[in-house]
């Protein structure tokens, strides 16, 4: 798409400009690279080409392939790439810019050559006195203590800019809100999908989807005409929309609704509305309601003059008035402390039961408060029910407070609080056009020019200026200082660091040593017998270095343990033990992701005594699903809610793009032989009132062939181990009170087929270890062992004949023969890895094999799911389905599996060397509430939360446990 329309000779025009004469330089940023969806700019190429021809400066940008305009465009307007802005007088951006980006010192003024301050726009977010921006604000001010010639820059902030009657001027609340309408009837449609209905707003135009404004509107418009044509579903009643807000969110909100057949009601017409069987379901109906229809004092009179003097004394009418009626809620509205909510976590009960009341009456079982787009995304405020904000990566998610009960729907919220971005060439344009003349005016100002028709705006939208801020935010002073005084402590407090020693470097560290590291005030050793390994996880940080270490090594392992505040042991579980002894004579805290195996279960009292915490099962499968388990059973338990099935299925496996035509259907994102050791694995657990043990060698014949934990992927499942242990560990009750009791792990179908067929011929054999000549001499080695014969070399069919005599007869011998092809088991044209020289058992020469031939090529994604399925009796014995997931995707700088391990990791050793986890001994996630509450809070925060959902159990639902017992095969 074309953005610049102008002649090449005007362009060539551009670039003539000789570069002796000395200019004015205006910089435009590259947004902070961790937002990932910030897109937009404040300036345009068609502005940036009208500023130099309007004013003379020079500008400059930083190169960024994420911006919605092609760097090559300002290129061709006349701009020049500048990495860091150096020169720049003027610097331009959108959010805050990163604290080690601002330049504090003076450019150099193209008129006099002397040094004068710089100039910053942005949103700061400062002025609300944001505790987490008061560094950013200490850059704008000069230090008591530290004496400068120099000012430091001017702040101005976009908020503040006004027209004479303090109307803002610039901003992005219209594309909010029309961003917002539409990521709110996307979410909406995906609510109502899910309970079976499927909606004309399924192809409501998601707004990054399409390319601009008018796009997007074509797109919308059409949902608008099969609406005419074919109105909405009956089962949800007269659609209806909420808005509340009155400013340019809302306006944009208004704007985008036009393309829909809406009729305005107003709120007193919402119960008759609903409640006519005859009213039009070829119409939307919109109420926007303002805040006289909800807001009231005790004696039910409304003042909005006398609302803002004494907030304290009016209440919310809006879930009884309005919420129960609407299909929808787009709040536009902001709040602060002191102003009531527009519906409370108290409330939302009432809201939802007479929700259920009015479709009830009306014959319409579904579409009342359905779901709520919160594009003010104030959490826990006017909506308190709001928990976190989203992102567009995922924009939506079920609120369920602790307070509502099971017969009752969450509701689906979408907080994205980024909104604009999603429209990032429109709303680039607009604010570009908006800032433009504030910029020619603080242009002008630099000239020295008295005119400058809008410097007194200008003057209220600074901050800070030559050191010192403007008058209405003195009172930021006291905040910057508090927190100029916390960083001097922290940096006398930190002069001996906490130093963590994590030994391994492998899959799985590099999430843990970047959360690890974000703490200044702790010092990261990583110690592997990889050195390159460590040192490329390592060198983005200052706080972490790399050391070579060989574990065999016990002197220097101790040595480096008594250096230490607390250890991070990622090697394999058979090390652990020994490494737990070392911290138990060191008197240090170790943190583990493995399973309490018995030789360190055995370790228990021994760290008891030396007052240590030997914490272990902290990862994903164990650990996320262990913490996610607790807290929701717990919650359980606190309703009077008795538990009568738990299932809980994990597994990682390849996205399904990269899961096509490979052996097994998987790919090694950790450790291959983990993976082929747990085949060997038996299990034992309950089912559907029956106990089941099963020996290791028939556990992957005993699997189940369908496990429903997603609407779109088929899985199997295998059996995890000992889950009758776990009635305990999650305090469960009685297991004869127990139908079911069962953890497994998951996998694309096919998994335990083949690799059963690979421990029948050998492959997976521990003992005997013995060199190989070529790949194919493998699995003639291993046959040989099992059958006591030779087979011949380069013989395919003598392979798959001896192997017939050894694999069940289930199975697929054509499955099993292209896996040997794909692997080079066989001889085949597929290309095979270098063969090793070492001698090593048939498991560790197949991981090796397969950690090559099936390696995540730099493209491919991997794919965590974790899911818990608790099936509750509440007192009056009524059965409810309560599922606790998460689903995850890799990303190009992790692995799904190394963010669910190594995170949890992190999270659990800053919790210990705070001091925040009491206790000792060798234990699990679960022996303190701070520990794996402090997990999943962590877990929160970086987007990997578990989503809840809660369902009657009726005689016609389809559970995890109907369909482990319906497929299960019984040795």
């Amino acid at each position: 798409m074309p953005l610049l329309k102008r002649s090449p000779v005007i362009l060539s025009r551009c670039h003539s400009t000789a570069a002796s004469i000395p200019k004015l330089v205006v910089g435009i940023r590259k947004e902070d690279p961790s937002r990932i969806w910030e897109r937009r700019a404040p300036l345009t190429p068609d502005a940036v080409h009208h500023l130099l021809n309007s004013t003379g400066v020079d500008v400059l940008i930083q190169e960024c392939e994420r911006r919605a305009f092609c760097t090559s465009d300002y290129v061709k307007a006349g701009a020049r790439v500048h990495k860091t802005l150096e020169p720049a007088h003027i610097v331009l951006g959108i959010k805050e810019t990163p604290v080690d980006q601002v330049l504090t010192t003076p450019a150099i003024s193209p008129w006099t050559r002397k040094p004068i301050p710089r100039t910053y726009l942005m949103f700061s977010h400062t002025i609300k006195g944001q505790p987490y921006n008061m560094q950013l604000l200490s850059k704008f001010l000069a230090a008591p203590s530290i004496p400068d010639p120099h000012s430091p820059p001017r702040l101005i902030d976009y908020e503040l800019l006004t027209d004479d009657a303090g109307k803002r001027t610039v901003g992005f609340g219209w594309f909010a809100g029309v961003a917002g309408a539409l990521e709110t009837l996307v979410a909406l449609s995906k609510a109502l999908l899910q309970q079976g209905v499927a909606s004309p707003f399924l192809h409501t135009p998601r707004p990054h989807t399409l390319p601009n404004l008018p796009a997007i509107r074509k797109a919308f418009r059409a949902v608008g005409d099969h609406i005419i044509e074919h109105g909405t579903p009956k089962s949800l009643g007269p659609f209806v929309i909420g808005l509340t807000g009155t400013g340019n969110v809302a306006q944009g909100v208004l704007s985008i609704l036009t393309e829909l057949p809406i009729v305005q009601v107003s709120v007193k017409d919402l119960p008759a509305l609903v409640s006519n069987p005859g009213t039009d379901l070829r119409k939307v109906y919109l109420v926007h309601a303002k805040g006289s229809d909800y807001l009231a004092r005790s004696d039910g009179t409304s003042n909005r003059e006398d609302y803002y003097r004494n907030p304290s004394k009016y209440h919310s009418s809006f879930h009884t008035d309005l919420a129960p009626y609407l299909t929808t809620l787009v709040n536009a509205v902001g709040w602060s402390q002191g102003y009531p909510r527009l519906i409370t976590n108290e409330q939302l009960p009432i809201t939802l039961e007479l929700a259920r009341r009015v479709a009830s009456a009306s014959g319409n079982p579904l579409g009342r408060f359905v779901s709520v787009g919160d594009i003010s995304c104030d959490v826990q405020g006017g909506l308190e029910f709001l928990t976190h904000t989203t992102t567009l990566c995922d924009p939506s998610y079920t609120s369920r407070p602790a307070n509502l009960s099971s017969h009752l729907p969450g509701v689906q919220m979408m907080a994205v609080d980024i909104l604009p971005t999603a429209l990032p060439i429109d709303a680039s344009t607009h604010f570009s056009n908006v800032l433009m003349p504030y910029l020619e005016s603080l242009i002008a100002d630099y000239k020295g020019s008295k005119r400058g028709e809008l410097k007194g705006a200008l003057n209220r939208a600074t901050v800070a200026r030559e050191g010192k801020l403007a008058e209405k935010h003195a009172w930021l002073g006291e905040k910057v200082e508090a927190w100029r005084a916390s960083s001097i402590r922290k940096t006398q407090t930190t002069m001996r660091k906490q130093r963590i020693l994590m030994l391994g470097s492998g899959m799985v560290a590099g999430p843990a040593i970047s959360e690890i590291c974000k703490r200044n005030d702790i010092e990261l050793v990583v110690a592997s017998n990889s050195l390159s390994g460590a040192e490329s996880l390592t060198h983005r940080h200052e706080n972490a270095s790399a050391v070579f270490i060989d574990t065999a090594d016990q002197v220097v392992v101790e040595s480096m343990i008594s250096q230490s505040d607390l250890v991070i042991s990622l090697l394999p579980v058979s090390f652990h033990p020994a490494i737990a002894k070392l911290c138990i004579k060191q008197r240090k805290h170790l943190v583990t992701a493995s399973y309490i195996s018995p030789a360190m279960r055995d370790l228990d009292e021994r760290a008891l005594n030396s007052d240590v915490l030997l914490l272990n099962e902290i990862g994903l499968d164990p650990g996320i699903d262990h913490c996610s388990a607790i807290s929701l059973l717990r919650r359980l338990h606190s309703q009077n809610k008795r538990v009568v099935s738990f299932t809980s299925f994990c597994g990682g496996v390849p996205a399904p793009e990269s899961a096509e035509g490979i052996p097994l259907g998987y790919k090694f994102s950790w450790s291959p032989r983990g993976v082929l050791t747990a085949a060997l694995n038996g299990s034992r657990f309950k089912l559907g009132g029956m106990n089941y043990e099963i020996l290791g060698e028939k556990n992957l014949r005993s699997g189940f062939p369908n496990v429903p934990v997603s609407d779109v992927l088929k899985l199997e499942g295998i059996a995890n181990r000992d889950s009758i242990p776990y009635v305990d560990t999650y305090g469960l009750g009685k297991l004869e009170e127990l139908r079911t009791v069962l953890r497994g792990t998951l996998r694309y179908p096919g998994f335990s087929q083949l690799m059963d067929a690979f421990k029948s011929i050998g492959l997976l054999d521990t003992e005997a270890p013995f060199t190989i000549d070529d790949w194919s001499s493998l699995i003639r080695i291993t046959l040989k062992r099992k059958l006591g014969i030779d087979i011949a070399s380069n013989d395919l069919t003598s392979v798959l004949s001896a192997a017939k005599d050894v694999i069940p007869r289930a199975t697929d011998i054509y499955q099993l023969q292209t896996a040997l092809e794909y692997l080079s088991l066989v001889p085949s044209s597929s290309p095979a890895p270098p063969v090793p020289k070492f001698s090593a058992t048939a498991i560790d020469h197949l991981a090796n094999l397969l950690a090559q031939k099936l390696r995540y090529e730099p493209e491919e994604r991997d794919l965590v799911i974790l899911n818990h399925e608790i099936i509750a009796r509440d007192v009056s014995g009524q059965e409810e389905v309560h599922s606790s997931s998460l689903i995850t995707y890799g990303g190009s700088e992790a692995s799904a599996m190394a963010r669910c391990v190594g995170l949890p990791v992190a999270f659990a050793a800053l919790n210990v060397l705070d001091g925040r986890v009491t206790a000792r001994g060798v234990c699990g996630p679960g022996v303190e509430d701070n520990l794996w509450k402090g997990v999943l809070d962590g877990l929160e925060e970086v987007g990997l939360g578990m989503k809840e959902t809660v369902r009657p159990n009726t005689s016609t639902s389809l559970t995890v446990e109907s369909a482990l017992k319906v497929g299960f095969r019984a040795p």
